[in-house]
């Protein structure tokens, strides 16, 4: 039987101010990538939202960000190798002990926004977050970009790799994801998302923007927690995963 993992950037809440529904999410998927403070989250929120995935058995990971509230941390930036290895040893460190304390632990890394595309493709920065994982933690899991170059860097450094896909976003025909800048890059058609996470696990194939066809080796398929009707999408992506033979379950616990 196919197996894959379904994930979700969660705990991105400030206090008054809620982002998604993450106790719906986590009924859901079967990992989470839970805020670190860095682009979203507040510590009380934080806690509630790794409480209830130790409750729902939902694997953790530390959704690791540039230092950009503002924007999101979807603004690149060009953070020196020393500082960027700092600011993610922090993030992880802040997240594992909010999760110790709400009875669970932080399995795997998943960088954010625009750390997570520069990372992709830049060795200097993508060096600088894998040394980071490994002084905190070499059994840490690194999630990372389906057939980009970071997870090899981060295999040859003696991690173990996740690749991840995208359900929410369009894909560009090299592989990589299209900007969210430009038109068509966040996908809202649900039917159309669940046919083709369905096609992506059993084939190992996703269309393009340019109607490409794309071999995929991925092992967990992300929706974003601020897509709309999120909740919704990722209700109806597992459902027809489910109906196609495919098993969800988390590759970390």
């Amino acid at each position: 039987m196919t197996t894959i993992d379904l994930n979700s950037d969660l705990g991105e809440g400030y206090g008054a101010w809620r982002m998604g529904d993450d106790a719906a999410m986590l009924g859901i998927v079967s990992s989470a990538n839970i805020a670190c403070g860095f682009h979203a989250g507040d510590p009380a929120g934080l806690l509630a939202t790794l409480r209830e995935a130790a409750r729902r058995g939902v694997a953790v990971g530390a959704h690791v960000s540039y230092p950009d509230r503002v924007g999101f941390g979807r603004r690149a930036m060009d953070v020196a190798p020393d500082d960027l290895k700092a600011d993610v040893i922090y993030q992880i460190g802040a997240l594992q002990g909010l999760a110790r304390a709400a009875g669970t632990r932080v399995s795997y890394v998943k960088p954010h926004g625009a750390l997570y595309n520069t990372i992709a493709h830049d060795a200097r920065q993508a060096d600088a977050v894998i040394a980071a994982v490994l002084v905190v933690d070499p059994g840490l899991v690194m999630m990372g970009l389906a057939g980009a170059p970071v997870l090899d860097r981060a295999r040859t450094a003696g991690l173990r790799v996740v690749a991840e896909a995208f359900a929410d976003r369009a894909y560009g025909p090299d592989g990589t994801l299209v900007p969210r800048s430009a038109q068509g890059a966040v996908l809202d058609d649900h039917d159309a998302i669940a046919a083709r996470m369905v096609r992506l696990a059993t084939e190992g194939v996703v269309e393009a923007q340019n109607g490409t066809p794309l071999r995929l080796g991925a092992d967990s398929i992300c929706v974003h927690g601020d897509s709309p009707g999120a909740v919704a999408m990722a209700g109806q992506i597992r459902a027809a995963l489910a109906a196609a033979g495919v098993r969800i379950a988390a590759f970390a616990l």
